[in-house]
Protein backbone atom coordinates (compact mmCIF):
# COMPACT_ATOMS: atom_id res chain seq x y z
CA UNK A 1 0.00 0.00 0.00
CA UNK A 2 0.95 3.70 -0.30
CA UNK A 3 1.48 5.32 2.69
CA UNK A 4 3.11 8.63 4.05
CA UNK A 5 6.49 7.97 6.19
CA UNK A 6 8.32 10.39 8.03
CA UNK A 7 12.16 10.20 8.05
CA UNK A 8 12.91 11.05 11.72
CA UNK A 9 11.31 14.69 13.46
CA UNK A 10 11.06 17.72 11.81
CA UNK A 11 9.63 20.05 9.20
CA UNK A 12 6.91 18.67 6.25
CA UNK A 13 10.00 18.21 4.31
CA UNK A 14 11.05 14.90 6.49
CA UNK A 15 7.36 13.18 4.88
CA UNK A 16 6.97 11.38 1.53
CA UNK A 17 5.68 8.64 -0.21
CA UNK A 18 6.27 4.88 -0.12
CA UNK A 19 5.35 1.60 -0.17
CA UNK A 20 4.34 -0.76 2.65
CA UNK A 21 3.40 -3.89 3.72
CA UNK A 22 -1.06 -4.37 3.36
CA UNK A 23 -2.21 -4.50 6.87
CA UNK A 24 -4.01 -7.69 7.71
CA UNK A 25 -7.11 -7.34 10.57
CA UNK A 26 -7.08 -8.79 13.72
CA UNK A 27 -10.45 -10.73 15.30
CA UNK A 28 -12.52 -7.30 15.94
CA UNK A 29 -10.82 -5.30 13.66
CA UNK A 30 -11.93 -4.21 10.13
CA UNK A 31 -9.75 -3.36 7.08
CA UNK A 32 -10.49 0.21 5.63
CA UNK A 33 -9.78 1.03 1.68
CA UNK A 34 -8.74 4.42 2.38
CA UNK A 35 -10.51 7.27 0.18
CA UNK A 36 -9.80 10.32 2.07
CA UNK A 37 -7.73 11.16 5.61
CA UNK A 38 -8.52 14.67 7.37
CA UNK A 39 -5.63 16.15 8.96
CA UNK A 40 -5.52 17.18 12.71
CA UNK A 41 -3.02 19.24 14.80
CA UNK A 42 -1.87 16.37 16.44
CA UNK A 43 -0.27 15.20 13.10
CA UNK A 44 2.07 18.08 13.28
CA UNK A 45 2.91 17.32 16.64
CA UNK A 46 3.46 13.56 15.93
CA UNK A 47 5.62 14.73 13.13
CA UNK A 48 7.56 17.34 15.30
CA UNK A 49 8.34 14.31 17.34
CA UNK A 50 5.89 15.83 20.55
CA UNK A 51 2.96 13.42 20.32
CA UNK A 52 3.75 9.64 19.42
CA UNK A 53 0.89 7.23 18.59
CA UNK A 54 -0.35 5.23 21.77
CA UNK A 55 1.22 1.96 22.09
CA UNK A 56 0.51 -0.68 19.42
CA UNK A 57 -1.29 1.91 17.20
CA UNK A 58 0.51 2.42 13.35
CA UNK A 59 3.48 4.32 13.36
CA UNK A 60 1.90 6.12 9.96
CA UNK A 61 -0.19 9.36 10.70
CA UNK A 62 -3.33 10.07 10.42
CA UNK A 63 -6.28 9.93 13.28
CA UNK A 64 -9.36 9.73 11.05
CA UNK A 65 -10.44 8.40 7.13
CA UNK A 66 -13.48 7.87 5.06
CA UNK A 67 -13.09 4.57 2.40
CA UNK A 68 -15.11 1.42 1.82
CA UNK A 69 -14.64 -2.25 3.94
CA UNK A 70 -12.11 -4.13 2.43
CA UNK A 71 -12.09 -7.10 4.61
CA UNK A 72 -13.96 -7.96 8.27
CA UNK A 73 -11.40 -9.51 11.01
CA UNK A 74 -12.36 -12.77 12.99
CA UNK A 75 -16.12 -12.14 15.33
CA UNK A 76 -17.02 -8.63 13.29
CA UNK A 77 -20.58 -8.25 12.68
CA UNK A 78 -22.96 -5.68 11.55
CA UNK A 79 -20.40 -4.85 8.36
CA UNK A 80 -20.06 -5.82 4.82
CA UNK A 81 -16.70 -5.71 2.12
CA UNK A 82 -17.82 -2.74 0.16
CA UNK A 83 -19.75 -0.23 3.01
CA UNK A 84 -18.86 2.73 3.25
CA UNK A 85 -17.34 4.37 6.37
CA UNK A 86 -15.81 6.69 8.22
CA UNK A 87 -13.33 6.19 11.23
CA UNK A 88 -11.49 7.34 14.30
CA UNK A 89 -7.96 5.76 14.47
CA UNK A 90 -4.88 5.83 17.11
CA UNK A 91 -2.71 5.97 13.89
CA UNK A 92 -2.51 4.84 10.26
CA UNK A 93 -5.00 6.95 8.24
CA UNK A 94 -2.25 8.42 5.64
CA UNK A 95 -2.35 5.42 3.50
CA UNK A 96 -4.68 3.08 1.30
CA UNK A 97 -5.32 0.36 3.74
CA UNK A 98 -5.48 0.70 7.66
CA UNK A 99 -7.18 -1.63 10.09
CA UNK A 100 -9.97 0.23 12.51
CA UNK A 101 -11.28 -1.48 15.60
CA UNK A 102 -14.98 -2.32 14.98
CA UNK A 103 -16.59 0.24 17.30
CA UNK A 104 -14.69 3.38 15.61
CA UNK A 105 -16.00 2.38 12.25
CA UNK A 106 -18.98 4.60 11.80
CA UNK A 107 -21.17 4.67 8.75
CA UNK A 108 -20.70 7.75 6.56
CA UNK A 109 -23.56 10.02 7.65
CA UNK A 110 -26.69 10.54 4.56
CA UNK A 111 -26.15 13.18 2.27
CA UNK A 112 -22.45 13.27 3.09
CA UNK A 113 -20.19 11.78 0.00
CA UNK A 114 -16.85 9.67 0.53
CA UNK A 115 -14.52 11.80 0.55
CA UNK A 116 -15.58 14.78 2.51
CA UNK A 117 -16.88 11.81 5.17
CA UNK A 118 -12.90 12.15 5.98
CA UNK A 119 -13.70 15.68 8.15
CA UNK A 120 -16.12 14.12 10.27
CA UNK A 121 -15.04 11.57 12.80
CA UNK A 122 -12.05 13.17 14.61
CA UNK A 123 -14.38 16.46 15.38
CA UNK A 124 -17.11 14.85 15.75
CA UNK A 125 -15.98 12.46 18.22
CA UNK A 126 -13.46 15.25 20.06
CA UNK A 127 -17.28 18.23 20.23
CA UNK A 128 -19.47 15.41 20.95
CA UNK A 129 -17.53 13.66 23.83
CA UNK A 130 -16.39 16.75 25.49
CA UNK A 131 -18.93 19.64 24.92
CA UNK A 132 -21.56 17.04 25.31
CA UNK A 133 -20.56 14.14 27.57
CA UNK A 134 -17.98 15.73 29.89
CA UNK A 135 -19.09 19.30 29.95
CA UNK A 136 -22.72 18.54 29.89
CA UNK A 137 -23.94 22.00 27.96
CA UNK A 138 -27.33 22.42 27.78
CA UNK A 139 -29.84 23.87 25.36
CA UNK A 140 -30.11 27.00 27.85
CA UNK A 141 -26.58 27.56 28.85
CA UNK A 142 -23.47 29.34 26.41
CA UNK A 143 -20.39 27.86 24.92
CA UNK A 144 -17.06 29.79 23.73
CA UNK A 145 -15.14 28.34 21.21
CA UNK A 146 -11.15 29.53 20.82
CA UNK A 147 -10.39 29.35 17.12
CA UNK A 148 -14.65 29.02 15.60
CA UNK A 149 -13.06 29.19 11.87
CA UNK A 150 -10.41 25.61 12.68
CA UNK A 151 -11.73 21.55 12.01
CA UNK A 152 -12.97 21.61 15.51
CA UNK A 153 -13.89 25.30 15.90
CA UNK A 154 -16.10 24.96 12.45
CA UNK A 155 -17.99 21.91 14.36
CA UNK A 156 -18.15 23.03 17.52
CA UNK A 157 -20.37 26.15 16.98
CA UNK A 158 -22.69 24.07 14.36
CA UNK A 159 -23.38 21.76 16.77
CA UNK A 160 -23.93 23.70 19.70
CA UNK A 161 -26.38 26.06 17.96
CA UNK A 162 -28.00 23.25 16.84
CA UNK A 163 -28.50 21.64 20.20
CA UNK A 164 -29.99 25.31 21.52
CA UNK A 165 -27.11 26.57 22.96
CA UNK A 166 -25.73 30.09 22.76
CA UNK A 167 -22.44 30.53 21.37
CA UNK A 168 -19.20 33.11 21.44
CA UNK A 169 -16.44 32.23 19.51
CA UNK A 170 -12.77 33.70 18.97
CA UNK A 171 -11.22 34.44 15.69
CA UNK A 172 -7.92 36.21 13.93
CA UNK A 173 -9.56 37.87 10.98
CA UNK A 174 -12.65 39.57 9.72
CA UNK A 175 -12.94 36.93 7.36
CA UNK A 176 -12.82 34.24 9.64
CA UNK A 177 -15.45 35.86 11.80
CA UNK A 178 -17.76 36.60 9.42
CA UNK A 179 -17.51 32.54 8.48
CA UNK A 180 -17.91 31.90 12.65
CA UNK A 181 -21.23 33.77 12.73
CA UNK A 182 -22.35 32.46 9.20
CA UNK A 183 -22.19 28.52 11.17
CA UNK A 184 -24.70 29.92 13.88
CA UNK A 185 -22.01 32.00 16.44
CA UNK A 186 -24.03 34.55 18.31
CA UNK A 187 -20.48 36.59 19.41
CA UNK A 188 -17.51 36.64 17.63
CA UNK A 189 -14.20 38.26 19.30
CA UNK A 190 -11.55 38.86 17.32
CA UNK A 191 -8.52 37.93 19.97
CA UNK A 192 -5.85 40.29 18.04
CA UNK A 193 -7.82 43.49 19.25
CA UNK A 194 -10.10 42.33 21.75
CA UNK A 195 -10.01 40.64 25.32
CA UNK A 196 -11.97 38.35 24.74
CA UNK A 197 -12.97 37.98 28.93
CA UNK A 198 -14.47 41.32 28.74
CA UNK A 199 -16.61 40.84 25.36
CA UNK A 200 -18.04 37.38 27.35
CA UNK A 201 -18.55 39.22 30.05
CA UNK A 202 -20.26 42.04 28.49
CA UNK A 203 -22.33 39.67 26.17
CA UNK A 204 -23.14 37.42 29.08
CA UNK A 205 -24.57 37.34 32.55
CA UNK A 206 -21.33 37.48 34.10
CA UNK A 207 -19.64 34.29 32.29
CA UNK A 208 -20.04 31.65 29.89
CA UNK A 209 -21.50 27.85 30.91
CA UNK A 210 -18.30 26.04 29.29
CA UNK A 211 -15.22 26.84 27.43
CA UNK A 212 -13.47 24.52 24.70
CA UNK A 213 -10.33 25.38 24.59
CA UNK A 214 -7.19 24.41 22.68
CA UNK A 215 -4.29 26.51 24.11
CA UNK A 216 -3.71 25.49 27.12
CA UNK A 217 -1.58 27.48 29.79
CA UNK A 218 -1.36 30.44 27.88
CA UNK A 219 -5.20 30.94 27.98
CA UNK A 220 -5.84 29.24 31.78
CA UNK A 221 -6.34 31.90 34.26
CA UNK A 222 -8.61 34.02 31.30
CA UNK A 223 -10.73 31.01 30.31
CA UNK A 224 -11.57 30.25 34.27
CA UNK A 225 -12.19 34.41 34.58
CA UNK A 226 -14.42 34.01 31.90
CA UNK A 227 -16.69 31.33 33.40
CA UNK A 228 -19.59 31.65 34.83
CA UNK A 229 -20.82 30.00 38.52
CA UNK A 230 -20.72 26.61 37.63
CA UNK A 231 -19.02 26.82 34.55
CA UNK A 232 -16.74 24.27 33.29
CA UNK A 233 -13.32 24.38 31.16
CA UNK A 234 -12.85 22.30 28.88
CA UNK A 235 -8.82 21.80 27.98
CA UNK A 236 -8.37 19.70 24.64
CA UNK A 237 -5.28 21.05 23.42
CA UNK A 238 -1.55 23.06 24.46
CA UNK A 239 -0.84 25.07 21.76
CA UNK A 240 0.15 27.75 24.18
CA UNK A 241 2.34 25.81 26.38
CA UNK A 242 1.77 23.36 29.47
CA UNK A 243 2.16 25.60 32.66
CA UNK A 244 0.38 28.02 33.98
CA UNK A 245 0.18 29.49 36.97
CA UNK A 246 -4.04 29.49 38.42
CA UNK A 247 -5.72 31.61 40.97
CA UNK A 248 -7.89 28.33 42.95
CA UNK A 249 -9.58 31.24 44.48
CA UNK A 250 -11.51 32.72 41.29
CA UNK A 251 -12.13 28.71 40.43
CA UNK A 252 -13.52 28.21 44.55
CA UNK A 253 -15.87 31.03 44.09
CA UNK A 254 -17.19 30.01 40.67
CA UNK A 255 -17.81 26.49 42.18
CA UNK A 256 -15.60 26.23 38.57
CA UNK A 257 -14.29 23.07 36.95
CA UNK A 258 -10.91 22.89 35.03
CA UNK A 259 -11.11 19.42 32.67
CA UNK A 260 -8.09 18.26 30.87
CA UNK A 261 -9.00 15.69 27.89
CA UNK A 262 -7.34 13.74 25.50
CA UNK A 263 -9.29 11.83 22.76
CA UNK A 264 -7.08 10.05 20.88
CA UNK A 265 -5.05 7.77 24.17
CA UNK A 266 -8.59 6.61 25.64
CA UNK A 267 -8.97 2.70 25.63
CA UNK A 268 -10.76 0.67 22.45
CA UNK A 269 -13.66 0.50 24.38
CA UNK A 270 -14.03 4.56 25.41
CA UNK A 271 -13.87 5.17 21.94
CA UNK A 272 -16.50 2.79 20.65
CA UNK A 273 -18.73 4.15 23.05
CA UNK A 274 -18.06 8.05 21.93
CA UNK A 275 -18.50 6.76 18.44
CA UNK A 276 -21.72 5.17 19.25
CA UNK A 277 -22.85 8.40 20.65
CA UNK A 278 -21.86 10.63 17.99
CA UNK A 279 -23.62 8.27 15.45
CA UNK A 280 -26.89 8.17 17.68
CA UNK A 281 -26.96 11.99 18.48
CA UNK A 282 -25.02 13.70 15.59
CA UNK A 283 -25.08 12.42 12.74
CA UNK A 284 -29.21 13.12 12.27
CA UNK A 285 -28.08 16.59 12.98
CA UNK A 286 -25.60 16.15 9.80
CA UNK A 287 -28.41 14.40 7.61
CA UNK A 288 -30.36 16.89 7.83
CA UNK A 289 -28.61 19.39 7.46
CA UNK A 290 -28.19 21.09 10.86
CA UNK A 291 -24.37 20.43 10.93
CA UNK A 292 -22.48 19.66 7.98
CA UNK A 293 -18.59 19.37 7.55
CA UNK A 294 -16.71 22.43 6.74
CA UNK A 295 -13.28 21.64 3.97
CA UNK A 296 -11.13 24.23 3.19
CA UNK A 297 -9.71 22.31 0.17
CA UNK A 298 -8.23 18.55 -0.97
CA UNK A 299 -5.12 17.46 -2.09
CA UNK A 300 -3.56 14.16 -3.24
CA UNK A 301 -1.32 11.94 -0.65
CA UNK A 302 1.82 13.10 -2.65
CA UNK A 303 1.37 16.88 -1.31
CA UNK A 304 1.47 15.85 1.98
CA UNK A 305 4.04 18.44 2.44
CA UNK A 306 2.28 21.25 1.62
CA UNK A 307 -0.95 20.32 3.04
CA UNK A 308 1.33 19.99 6.21
CA UNK A 309 1.95 23.76 5.87
CA UNK A 310 -1.08 25.10 5.15
CA UNK A 311 -2.15 23.49 8.43
CA UNK A 312 1.07 25.32 10.00
CA UNK A 313 0.12 28.80 8.12
CA UNK A 314 -3.33 28.83 9.90
CA UNK A 315 -4.47 30.41 7.22
CA UNK A 316 -6.98 27.67 6.51
CA UNK A 317 -10.71 27.72 7.46
CA UNK A 318 -12.19 24.25 8.24
CA UNK A 319 -10.72 20.56 7.36
CA UNK A 320 -8.07 19.96 5.30
CA UNK A 321 -8.24 16.51 3.66
CA UNK A 322 -5.48 13.95 1.35
CA UNK A 323 -7.10 12.03 -1.05
CA UNK A 324 -5.95 8.93 -2.05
Amino acid sequence: MRAVVADGSGGPEILSVAELPDPTPGPGEVLVEVAAAGLNRADLLQRQGFYPPPPGASEVIGMECSGTVAALGEGVEGWTVGDEVCCLLAGGGYASYVVVPAGQVMPVPAGVDLVTAAALPEVAATVWSNVFMVAGLRPDESLLVHGGAGGIGTFAIQLAHAMGARVLTTGGTPEKLAFCRELGADVTIDYREQDFVEVVRESTHGGVDVVLDNMGAKYLARNVDALALEGRLVVIGMQGGTKAELDLGVLLRKRGAVIATSLRSRPVEDKSAICAAVVEHVWPLVADGSVRPVVHGTMPLEQVREAHELMGSGSHTGKILLTL
